[in-house]
């Protein structure tokens, strides 16, 4: 591993026990820089500034995430509607615990998703390559016919908005959550395997 890199993960693993214990608000450039014995100038020529460390932070974490999320919807003997469920219930455990465990971690997931939207934007990109995987694979198996699955990926994504980082837009408990993630997923599932029978009757005709 280049040097440089080293610098950088040390930078981000100081600011992440920082934003933990003490907030994103509260940390500054020039702590973060004493924690990683150096001058604030020379963390300046790594980072910009404390949102692109937090982004940084918030990178590395959901890559980890997506690659558990990889592993766990890969396991053999799943159909398509197992993978969709687990990926998508897995989804909203970890964000659900580790805003419960941290809530300093909703006070930085606030300020990025404010201050850059872009960085979602990104996230959910990534997101969606999986979830064209899963739909191919599940076509594959004639499990499911969809036409556009960029698309329709996309608009998974959005009737699904509220189970991310859920304690941004509800206080409800974690049971109801689930309760209500597995409503809409049937919904959404039966509506993919709706789009399958149509396909094939209009085939027969």
């Amino acid at each position: 591993m280049a040097e440089k890199d080293t610098v950088r993960e040390q930078i981000i693993d100081a600011a992440k026990k920082r934003f933990s214990h003490f907030g994103y608000a509260k940390t500054t450039m020039a702590e973060v820089a004493a924690d990683c014995s150096m001058s604030p100038g020379n963390l300046y020529r790594f980072f910009p500034g404390k949102l692109d460390i937090a982004e940084a932070i918030a990178s590395v974490a959901r890559e980890e995430h997506l690659k558990d999320l990889r592993k766990l919807i890969n396991e053999p003997g799943k159909s398509g509607r197992d993978r969709l469920r687990d990926f998508f219930f897995e989804e909203l455990r970890h964000t659900y615990h580790m805003l419960e465990k941290n809530p300093r971690v909703y006070e930085m997931a606030s300020v990025i998703a404010n201050e850059r939207p872009e960085f979602a934007n990104r996230m959910f990109a990534e997101e969606r390559k999986i979830l064209v995987e899963m739909m191919v694979e599940a076509e594959r198996h004639g499990e499911f016919k969809t036409g556009d699955k960029e698309f329709t990926a996309e608009m998974i994504q959005s009737a699904l908005m509220k189970f991310r980082y859920p304690q941004l837009w509800s206080k409800l408990t974690l049971p109801k959550l689930e309760r209500e993630l597995d409503g809409v997923l049937k919904l959404l599932i039966d509506g993919l395997c709706a789009q399958k029978a149509h396909h094939s009757t209009g085939q027969a005709a």
